[in-house]
């Protein structure tokens, strides 16, 4: 399988990579991915997790420990807790984020979908979300999973945005435009 060379000649990339890899082998790539969003989510969720990836004084034996502990909480798999594991052990935790955003962004590719990041002022409903999805498959020519997530700033619309492309239909960047005219 072909990687971008952007994902993979960064350090978080090539441990997506070797990941991705190893559960290709194992056939174990959707159960890694799963494992992968829910340690993102427990990221987002714990900002003692997050913060306990990212200091740099917490000895690699007591990330290690840690990490270990969490995996087992999450009910993750082998696989997936050897990595934590191998991550810990080469002081590379902090870079878990990224590499969990690289592991998404190779599996989608070897499905042959896209990803697309849809910000709303409101959560979409499942409908609305199955109806995007089909205009963003029309658009782009490949399958399109949605990760949803919701900012009340943006007032209404949406921010789509998939790899390097971004489509902002929202109020507060259409009442900026508009801002930005009337001053002249």
């Amino acid at each position: 399988m072909e990687n971008s060379a952007g994902i993979t000649a960064s350090l978080q990339g090539r441990y997506a990579s070797a990941l991705f890899e190893l559960a290709r082998e194992h056939d174990s790539v959707s159960a890694v991915e799963a494992d992968l969003d829910q340690l993102s989510a427990a990221l987002d969720a714990t900002p003692d997790f997050a913060d306990l990836i990212r200091n740099p004084l917490v000895s690699r034996d007591a990330a290690a420990k840690a990490t270990d502990s969490v995996a087992g909480l999450l009910g993750l798999s082998p696989l997936t807790k050897q990595f934590l594991g191998v991550l810990a052990a080469n002081g590379r935790l902090a870079k878990l984020p990224l590499i969990i955003t690289a592991f998404g962004a190779i599996a989608a590719a070897a499905r042959g979908e896209v990803t697309a990041q849809v910000t709303s002022a409101h959560p979409l409903t499942d409908t609305q979300l199955a109806q995007l999805s089909e205009k963003l498959k029309a658009r782009e020519g490949k399958a399109v999973k949605i990760k949803a997530s919701v900012d009340p700033e943006i007032l209404g619309g949406l921010v789509v945005r998939i790899g390097s492309q971004q489509i902002d239909s929202s109020i507060r960047t259409r009442l900026n435009s508009l801002a930005q005219v009337m001053k002249g």
